[in-house]
């Protein structure tokens, strides 16, 4: 057995996401996975700790996988829809069944990260459920969702050896210049009206993000969602943490706000609209909700 824990900050909703992306990603990895967040009394910091049957480390395994993966697109057998455009291999599902109904544009793919013998998929927004789809960004230009994990994953390509290794320590602090993102991780996004500027408008100001953690936690909701409070607010959610060590399937269930006889802190996240209404939205803050 192999266990690994990393810090994360639970008020920051896309790295508590990040951390089912490294469960999500450990089962397919390493095996069947269980993990449990670390904190003391009510303070936002604290661990995430990860163990999986094999000799594996988890994290440093997610890491390696995703430091050589590559960002493909997912389109229907004969569906005339193509991303290389922005210079990203489009693949045709074949006989394999296909999450949704065709998409009307590419910008809205599934996407498949490819690495060797293994692939992870990220198609949250397109799973042909009820569920939310937890579409943050806006595919700007027709911008595709494959295109920015190409984008992310080229900036982990970036890392040497030594910022790997600092990676598997604190992987939800490794920044770099990001110009787009999936919008999950608060630290780099903005609503140009409470900033009082729009950096868009000023060639000297580059955006830093974090492509681990937005990488990751678009492979969190995979299977998994945070609640929508209420069925028309597209700017509210609650999502759940759990201090007990609980497998991967009830680990999903959780940060869905459900409890199911676990201990369990409730988190309320709020958005905005960084541009148009209806179209990209961004992560504003998160809080505790009190407990009874």
């Amino acid at each position: 057995m192999a266990e690994a824990a990393l810090p994360v900050d639970l008020l920051n909703p896309g790295q508590v996401f990040a951390c089912l992306g490294f469960m999500e990603a450990a089962e397919i990895l390493c095996g069947p996975c269980e993990g449990k967040f670390a904190y003391d009394g009510a303070g936002s910091s604290g661990s995430f700790v990860l163990s999986v049957d094999g000799p594996q480390d988890p994290v440093s395994e997610t890491l390696r996988f995703l430091a050589g993966a590559e960002a493909r697109a997912v389109a229907p057998h004969n569906a005339n829809l193509s991303t290389e455009k922005w210079d990203v291999e489009t693949l045709q599902s074949g006989t394999f069944a296909f999450p949704c109904a065709t998409p009307d544009a590419p910008a809205a793919l599934p996407i498949l990260l490819a690495n060797g013998q293994h692939s992870i998929p990220i198609e949250h927004w397109a799973d042909g459920s009820d569920r939310d789809n937890m579409k943050f960004w806006a595919g700007a230009g027709g911008y595709p969702g494959a295109a920015l994990a190409r984008d992310a994953l080229n900036l982990i390509h970036n890392l040497g050896d030594n910022a790997l290794a600092a990676a598997a320590r604190d992987p939800f602090n490794i920044s770099a210049p990001q110009s787009s993102s999936f919008r999950f991780d608060w630290r780099r996004d903005y609503i140009p009206l409470d900033a009082g500027f729009s950096p868009n408008e000023h060639g000297g100001i580059e955006m830093v993000g974090y492509p681990l953690v937005e990488l990751l936690a678009a492979i969190g909701m995979q299977n998994a969602r945070p609640a929508r409070i209420e069925a028309r607010n597209k700017l509210a959610y609650r999502y759940g943490v759990s201090s007990a060590m609980l497998p991967t399937v009830f680990v999903r269930a959780v940060l869905g706000s459900e409890s199911l006889g676990f201990p369990i802190r409730l988190f309320r996240m709020r958005l905005g609209w960084p541009g148009q209404e209806g179209q990209a939205r961004c992560i504003i803050d998160a809080q505790e909700e009190p407990r009874p």
